[in-house]
């Protein structure tokens, strides 16, 4: 009982910061600032959310599964946004004007 209390509870937490992320990616405008928002889902929520349901999983093999495919994401999407920023920068020509560089 105590154990699906305390999933639920880290699953809503999860669930909140994807959603405030969300609102983040419709409230920016500019593309670095969507990326930022859309990274704190992909850490904070992502991993509240597997915690969640790492404690409601009934086997040793799926509790693995869950924790190597939070390793690989928080490996690869570091790595995409680093790419998707470092191509905003190198071609918006306003870059300066953005970013407070004169």
């Amino acid at each position: 009982m105590i154990r699906v209390i305390l999933a639920s509870i880290l699953l809503l937490a999860g669930m909140f910061c994807i959603a405030v992320s969300v609102l983040g990616l419709f409230r920016f405008n500019y593309v670095l600032n969507r990326m930022h928002a859309a990274s704190i889902a992909d850490t904070m929520g992502l991993l509240l959310c597997v915690l969640g349901l790492m404690l409601l999983a009934l086997d040793f093999f799926h509790v693995l599964r869950l924790g190597l495919a939070v390793i690989f994401l928080w490996m690869a999407s570091p790595v995409c946004s680093h790419i998707i920023a470092k191509t905003e920068i190198l071609t918006n020509t306003k870059i300066d004007e953005r970013i407070g560089r004169k």
